[in-house]
This record gives structure tokens, C-alpha cells and sequence, in this order.
């Protein structure tokens, strides 16, 4: 693997953390060993075949029993039956977690993380007193030394396979490239590869989807539209996201309306434009952009999963008034059934980051829709958790669903 350009990729967040209770993050899964195995565990196993170097262990818990702590998943599966070869990290300041509250019993806490299969603990607050905790477990054969040795022998293999004992820094050759061109450009099209057309139009012999670039005057409304920082979302640049277009380079999805009509068009943007207003411009069509605002781990926690304000009212203002296509910036399925009829066509745009231009390109086709669903949209959030083949699977838009457009010839 030893090469300046390749990364020792990490697996996470072992096992089980899509699965939680309510999908609250660091909660409980609660699923039979077959579902485990079969639904949770298939990417750990594609992703040891394809060589990953390490594995993070995930926050939640397993049928009550927290994964930091699990030496039948850790040690006895991962490291056992699978052959997992890297080595195991944990989660940041997760061993506190194991107990509750967290570090009732922080020397319990370091004796079940180690012996569970831990190999590298990660965080620093309380650095000193791990590695006395440490320390005293393995003098005092609570921890036996057979479990260290494979720790250190797991970190070192995974080393000298990346050849950084020869070559210790990072080598900033290639840093240059970052965030160039043919980047952006790639980034651009799994942008519109992603993107999944949930409606297109009222009436399905008379499509919105692809919107004409010629026409007298155009609204694009919210503040999801002209929002770099809405678009990355979460871990991005910080933890939690930064609203705003002063976060990285990119090009938001007002720009690239801009950028993508003929220049005789006239591009109106309101980040909340009243019924009055939109009724007295005339506009041709509008485009309306709402979603979530950023969010990362227990942060983006929501029993509703309804989109920002003033995004449902907008809706209501503009749709009622003139054809609208409605773009959801999201990182997720969210409420949208209330206003389903009002609109004309409906795009879930996910977390497109920093290419916007990706958005435009099949919005006003210069390429068609292809994407698909990932995963079910519910009607309601009393639906969940729902997922296909169960009993009353009754989706707003099932599994797989994503109608297409074709490109429109220049």
C-alpha cells in the first residue's frame, strides 16, 4: 500500500449505529443476531475484502450492551471470525460512555474497552489518567500482557505497511491539486448523479422537469438557495457546519441558476418573498430551495424531521401562486407529504456541497435525472421506522423510486 497516493482508509461506526432506537444517535439497536449480521454487518466484510486498515467502533449499543465493551463483536467476530488484520479504534472519549453516567467507573470503563478489543483509544482529556488506569490493570494482570502486544502488534503492521517509519510526514506534493478543477468537476457530477426526481409535475403528461433557460423572469426563493454552508452541511470545515457562503470555494445553487440561463433571463432571488410579491412579478416559474439547517451526530437527534422555517410557508406562498419546482437540501427524508399537491416538481437534493452547478445541470437539462432512493421517504413520522417488505409498508415514495428526464438537446 506504501505509496504517496493512497490513505489507510477507516471503516465506521462498528456495528449497528443505523439501526438505533428512533435513529437517535448513540442509542440502542435492538435486532436478533441474523438481522445484525445481515443488515449492519455486509459493508464491514466488503470493506475488510478490500483492504481498510483500521475500524472504528461505534457509540451505540447492542441489545443493551454498549459496542465499546463488546468482546463477541470486537474481538471473537471482527478480529475472529472475519480476520480483520488492522487495527480497532474506539470512538472519541467512548470508553467514558460505557458506563452510565458516563465514567461512574472509568477504571472498569479502560479494563472493558481494552479487553473487549480495543486497540487505540482515542481522546485526550483524560490522557494522564488512562495510562495510569492502564498501567496499573496490566502490572496487576487484570489486563494480561498477550492483549497489549496484540494492540501494538495491530498499530505497528498497519505503520510499516504505509511505509511511515521510512517516510514519517505527510508528503505535500499533490497538495496543490486539492480543490482543483477536474476535482470540482467530479465532485459536480455525483452531485447530479445524486440528486432523485420525487415529482414532475401536477399532471404526469405535463412535466415541469427540464426548466426552459428562456423566459422573461424567474423567482428562486429561501435562503437554502444562496447558503454554501447549508449545502455542505455538517462536518464540514467544523464540526457542527457554518452557515453562510465564507466557509469554503464553491458555488451555491442561486450561482448557478445564474450561471445556467440564457442571459436575457432575469434571475429573482427572496429568501422569503410573500404571496403579493410573487403574484405582482409575474414570474414565469419559480425555484424553491428548503431544507435542514447543518447538523452532526446528536445534534441532527429530531422527532418531526420537518424542514427549516420559513421553508413551509414559502411553499405555501409561492406553489399557490406560479409553477414551482422545489429543491430539499437535506441530509435525510423529510416531512414534505403537506405540501405535496402545491408543488409541480419536487427534487431531493441531499447535501450537495460545494457544487451547486451539479443542481442546475438537471434542473434545466443539460443532463437527465438518473438517481434513485437509497432509502424509503415516509409519509409521516409516525411511520418510522419503515422499511421494505415490512407489513404495512405504505412510503410516500418507496425504496428504489426516482423518475427520470432526458437531456435536452442544445
Amino acid at each position: 500500500m506504501c505509496s504517496r497516493t493512497k490513505v489507510a482508509a477507516c471503516a465506521k461506526h462498528f456495528v449497528g449505529d443505523g439501526g438505533t432506537t428512533k435513529g437517535i444517535d448513540e442509542n440502542n439497536t435492538v435486532i436478533d443476531v441474523n438481522g445484525l449480521l445481515n443488515i449492519h454487518m455486509p459493508a464491514y466484510i466488503d470493506s475488510i475484502l478490500k483492504g481498510v486498515s483500521t475500524i472504528m467502533v461505534s457509540y451505540s449499543s447492542w441489545n443493551g450492551k454498549r459496542m465499546h465493551a463488546n468482546r463477541d463483536l470486537i474481538t471473537g467476530f471482527l478480529k475472529g471470525k472475519l480476520k480483520f488484520r488492522g487495527f480497532v479504534i474506539s470512538d472519541w472519549e467512548a470508553i467514558d460512555k460505557i458506563t452510565e453516567p458516563p465514567r461512574a467507573n472509568y477504571s472498569y470503563s479502560v479494563q472493558a474497552g481494552v479487553l473487549a478489543g480495543l486497540d487505540m483509544i482515542m481522546g485526550q482529556e483524560n490522557l494522564v489518567e488512562f495510562l495510569d488506569d492502564l498501567a496499573f490493570q496490566v502490572r496487576n494482570n487484570i489486563i494480561p500482557m498477550s492483549r497489549i502486544d496484540d494492540a501494538v502488534k495491530r498499530i505497528l503492521r498497519v505503520k510499516f505497511v504505509m511505509g511511515l517509519f521510512e517516510n514519517p510526514l505527510a508528503d505535500l506534493s499533490l497538495a496543490n491539486q486539492l480543490g482543483s478543477q477536474e476535482h470540482r468537476e467530479l465532485a459536480r457530477e455525483a452531485v447530479r448523479k445524486s440528486l432523485v426526481l420525487l415529482k414532475n409535475g401536477k399532471v404526469t403528461s405535463q412535466p415541469l422537469l427540464p426548466l426552459p433557460k428562456k423566459v422573461t423572469k424567474i423567482l428562486v426563493a429561501v435562503i437554502h438557495a444562496d447558503n454554501l454552508g447549508y449545502q455542505c452541511g455538517g462536518w464540514t470545515i467544523s464540526w457542527q457546519g457554518i452557515g453562510g457562503n465564507d466557509l469554503t470555494t464553491g458555488t451555491t445553487i442561486l450561482n448557478a441558476v445564474k450561471n445556467t440561463v440564457h442571459p436575457s433571463t432575469q434571475v429573482v432571488y427572496q429568501d422569503n418573498p410573500d404571496v403579493n410579491f410573487v403574484k405582482s412579478n409575474h414570474f414565469s416559474y419559480a425555484i424553491v430551495v428548503v431544507g435542514e439547517t447543518p447538523y452532526a451526530e446528536m445534534f441532527g437527534d429530531s422527532a418531526k424531521l420537518t424542514i427549516a422555517e420559513p421553508g413551509p410557508s414559502i411553499i405555501s406562498n409561492v406553489c399557490g401562486v406560479v409553477k414551482c419546482v422545489v429543491v430539499v437540501v437535506s441530509g435525510r427524508p423529510v416531512v414534505i407529504e403537506p405540501y405535496l399537491a402545491n408543488i409541480d416538481a419536487l427534487v431531493a437534493a441531499w447535501l450537495p456541497g460545494s457544487e451547486g452547478q451539479g443542481v442546475a445541470d438537471v434542473l434545466f437539462g443539460d443532463y437527465g435525472f438518473t438517481g434513485k432512493l437509497a432509502r424509503t421517504w415516509f409519509k409521516s413520522v409516525d411511520q418510522l421506522p419503515m422499511n421494505v417488505g415490512d407489513p404495512h409498508y405504505d412510503p410516500l415514495f418507496p425504496f428504489g423510486f426516482g423518475l427520470t428526464t432526458m437531456p435536452v438537446k442544445s
